[in-house]
């Protein structure tokens, strides 16, 4: 009997820490001509989770594409984590997905067929779940494994929850607990001494779609995914935005318990260090706060949670709903008034 795929083998690196840095990107993307299509609603001058583009006064369609390499090891788990991942763009502008087509780099000569099929029917049935099917799509040979989709979705153009609305006030609340870049890592290593990987992969399965229904519904100022950039890296992009500023409060925010112990034991994806040299113009943060706790608020989330900006009379009240649905909010810090723009991490609130 032949020992399982361990997908991760095959994968320098893993997931949406497969990304380029956002320094890298946002310097290239400054220089792209400027889009003028007036029904462009939400274009890449943002940095925001997906375009919108305006069919008509009640209709506009949310676009959007993510792949990566292999963040978990069993074929169909990285197809259902990848889909999970790909839809949660449209969630997080407050749309609903209608269609997906796949993305697939696919090493033909190191991995037999059938456990390309177990990526699509991972992906297919997370697709279901949200109620939509994955139409087609493109292969081509590569190196490594590569799965992703293109996701279409709609929202109405006066609904459209983008990254430029945060009002200083507001408070900032999560949907799902930080660590996954540095226990998926841990588990790549053969480190995962924990097993965390399943409580991870039930992590980033988790769609995001009950999330962005009750926040589409009850109406947010700003909203985002946290992934590859991490908590701060998204929120650095909602506070430059928006033009605001933001206080995280560090003893609030929900993360793993696997990931902090491994975090102590030096274990995190390159893509989390990465972030945290490019945020050191962005973050500030108080004497108290660890390297490690810093690292974990940069960490390279795959299939992550929401981030949204709520304004403050209305912020208990959503997230009441939200764990009246099965979401485990937390209110993990505030919008402050800028200048400058910038994002402060403290210990607490106080």
């Amino acid at each position: 009997m032949t020992d399982p795929v361990r997908l991760t083998q095959l994968a320098k690196r893993a997931g949406c820490a497969a990304k380029q840095p956002p320094g890298y990107l946002l310097s290239l993307l400054g220089g792209l001509p400027k889009i003028t299509d007036p029904k462009v609603l939400v274009g890449s001058a943002t940095a925001d989770d997906a375009a919108v583009y305006k069919l008509s006064d009640d209709l506009a369609l949310v676009l959007t594409t993510d792949f990566f390499t292999p963040i978990v090891d069993r074929p169909y788990d990285f197809g259902a984590v990848a889909a999970a991942n790909a839809l949660s763009d449209v969630y997080a502008m407050g749309g609903t997905p209608v269609a997906a087509l796949s993305i697939v780099g696919f090493p033909d000569a190191l991995l037999p067929p059938d456990v390309l099929g177990d990526i699509l029917r991972g992906a297919a049935e997370k697709a279901g779940e949200a109620g939509i099917a994955i139409v087609g799509g493109h292969t081509i040979k590569s190196e490594e494994p590569i799965f992703g989709l293109a996701v279409v979705g709609t929202v109405s153009p006066d609904r459209v929850l983008s990254n430029d609305g945060a009002q200083p006030g507001d408070v900032l609340i999560l949907t799902k607990p930080l660590g996954l870049g540095i226990i998926t890592t841990a588990a790549k290593n053969s480190a995962d001494k924990l097993g965390a990987i399943g409580e991870a992969i039930t992590v980033m399965t988790t769609l995001n779609r009950v999330a962005g229904e009750v926040i589409a519904e009850r109406g947010a100022n700003a909203l985002t995914d946290v992934t590859g950039f991490g908590l701060l890296g998204h929120l650095r992009n909602i506070v430059a935005a928006s033009n605001v500023s933001a206080r995280i409060f560090v003893d609030q925010v929900p993360v793993l318990s696997a990931a902090r112990e491994y975090v102590h034991a030096g274990i995190s994806p390159g893509g989390t260090h990465a972030n945290r040299r490019f945020l050191a113009d962005w973050v500030t943060y108080d004497a108290d706060v660890t390297e490690q706790e810093q690292l974990l608020l940069c960490d390279a989330q795959t299939s992550g949670g929401l981030l949204a900006a709520v304004a403050p009379d209305q912020a208990d009240a959503m997230i009441e709903a939200l764990r009246a649905r099965g979401v485990p909010a937390v209110p993990v810090g505030v919008v402050e008034a800028a200048p400058p723009v910038r994002i402060n991490v403290s210990r607490r609130r106080v």
